[in-house]
């Protein structure tokens, strides 16, 4: 059965890059569709070639950002009724058989809202794609300040010391790879549109995670070629944090009880710690780690 839609956004995106994700992908036994957004300038690919009974090409003609472009696609999933929906970056790397291994975890377990498998770096190490859900200070003090500062914080907001050999399931999962259950997205809602690009992933797998399980898989790997480009291009760091500050604005800045409470079963249930590591004041929702 072909029950599982795909989509992935592009933006001047090499095409060594675009042809191996589209391989990979046609080659899952499960795919239904592959939706193409092109945000680029100009376009990458061809209307003729792209259009066919397996991938759509839109061609945007500008910019709309991630989540935006994504949720085109994930509309027309949610009026087709596909079953799953998955949201992919082009710089993955990974077998088109790992997209029935997650879609037959998620066929047995109707709880979860959202997969992600383990994420590796092209050398064999873990990235650190799951997290809590963060505080303005995980986020803007630490890109602003010295990082040495906060290593001991910035461990327990990546869940150093979980084993990552095991199921988990986190609230905060990288936008990399999101496999969707479409019932939750018509029911939660998709990406919010005011976020360009960042924070998008982190608000979508937060409104999941509140109903349902979002899930790290480690059974199955996939490499991402991250490129940080935010740590290098001055445009795309003011997009970040412009993204971030309208997070906080949605979530709350300081006073965030939902974030308290989560991020304590968290640590409670996944890290090895000292309770008096962990102090939490719920009444004036002061979370301290």
């Amino acid at each position: 059965m072909r029950d599982i839609t795909a989509s992935i956004v592009l933006y001047n995106t090499p095409m060594s890059e675009i042809n191996l994700t589209l391989k990979t992908l046609l080659g899952a036994r499960r795919l239904k569709h592959i939706y193409i957004i092109d945000n680029s300038p100009i376009p990458l690919l061809s209307n003729v070639e792209y259009n066919n009974k397996f991938t759509t090409y839109i061609f945007c003609n500008k910019n709309l950002g991630y989540g935006k472009a994504h949720n085109i696609a994930i509309q027309e999933t949610l009026l087709r009724n596909t079953k799953y929906h998955i949201v992919l970056n082009t710089d993955m790397e990974f077998s088109s058989g790992i997209i029935e291994t997650l879609g037959g975890y998620m066929d047995s377990n109707s709880s979860v809202g959202q997969i992600m498998p383990k994420v590796l770096n092209l050398d064999g190490s873990i990235q650190d794609l799951c997290k809590l859900i963060p505080t303005p200070f995980d986020l803007l003090a630490r890109r602003f300040l010295p990082k040495n500062l906060f290593n001991k914080r910035h461990d327990r907001f990546t869940l150093k010391g979980a084993d990552f050999n095991k199921i988990m399931n986190i609230p905060n999962l990288s936008g990399c790879f999101m496999f969707l259950r479409s019932s939750v997205l018509s029911e939660i809602g998709i990406f919010d549109e005011q976020f360009l690009l960042y924070a998008e992933d982190m608000d979508l797998t937060r409104r999941i995670h509140s109903k349902y399980k979002t899930i790290f898989f480690p059974k199955t790997t996939v490499i991402h070629y991250a490129k940080h480009e935010s740590y290098s291009n001055p445009t795309v760091m003011l997009i970040h944090v412009a993204s971030l500050i309208k997070y906080f604005n949605k979530w709350g800045w300081f006073n965030d009880k939902e974030r308290d409470y989560t991020n304590l079963r968290i640590l409670n249930k996944y890290i090895s710690c000292n309770p008096n590591q962990l102090s939490m004041t719920l009444d004036n929702s002061s979370y301290k780690i």
